[in-house]
């Protein structure tokens, strides 16, 4: 990345976290996911088959309750 150049990071409610791409995810357990897309979204609700990366799992069940990582 160029000096000047800064990535846009878009938080989404309820959804996932859109990263300008590519991008190189490292884990926690040591493992890395990459992605040459313009654009990844990545899961922050943690139900994607394909975690890090999202498949709109977010979509299929609503909280009943106000989420606990973003409060109001």
């Amino acid at each position: 990345m160029t000096r000047g150049h800064r990535r846009v990071v878009r938080v989404v409610p309820n959804g996932p976290m859109l990263v300008e791409g590519p991008v190189r995810i490292e884990l926690p357990d040591g493992s890395v996911v990459e992605s040459d897309r313009f654009m990844v979204a990545i899961c922050t609700c943690r139900r994607s088959k394909t975690y890090p990366l999202c498949d709109t799992s977010h979509r299929l069940r609503r909280r009943s309750e106000p989420s606990a990582r973003c409060p109001a």
